[in-house]
């Protein structure tokens, strides 16, 4: 019997001077066909901070700053595929460099959305941040 197991990911909002989020269309297994902020999993050893950073720069190129706790998150729509994650996510409430697709394996494309204008699929853990956003409630259950 395989062992299942959590995982402990991060999301980031980046907002850029229109007020517009990034999203990356991603494919691959696990959320394909989904929009999502950049982001994804903590390494062993690998600080919470640092994987935000690195995460950012592997996928968009860009760097982000100032980060704002604004969503924790338990994850469990992924269950029926063996996957359970909590998701931490910020906002960086600075960010600089030029965007490019730097991992086209994971990603179609990057776009700015207007939060009042969102894609309708949206990875879960984009989505219980938007909410959390929104809301000012930090903790998402995961229960819809």
């Amino acid at each position: 019997m395989e062992k299942k197991y959590s995982r402990v990911g991060v999301g980031v909002m980046i907002v850029n001077k229109q007020s517009e989020v990034l999203l990356g269309l991603r494919q691959g297994s696990h959320g394909a066909g989904e929009w999502s902020f950049p982001g994804g999993g903590i390494e062993f050893g690998d600080t919470i901070e640092k994987t935000v950073k690195k995460e950012v720069k592997e996928e968009t190129n860009l760097e982000v700053d100032d980060l704002e706790l604004i969503s924790v998150a338990d994850e469990m729509r992924y269950l029926v595929e063996g996957k359970q994650y909590v998701m931490i996510g910020f906002k960086a409430n600075s960010f600089s460099g030029e965007l490019k697709l730097m991992e086209p394996d994971k990603f179609v494309k990057w776009e700015w959305f207007s939060l009042s204008n969102l894609p309708e699929l949206l990875f879960s853990g984009t989505e219980s941040m938007i909410i959390s956003y929104k809301t000012g409630k930090i903790y998402q259950n995961g229960q819809k």
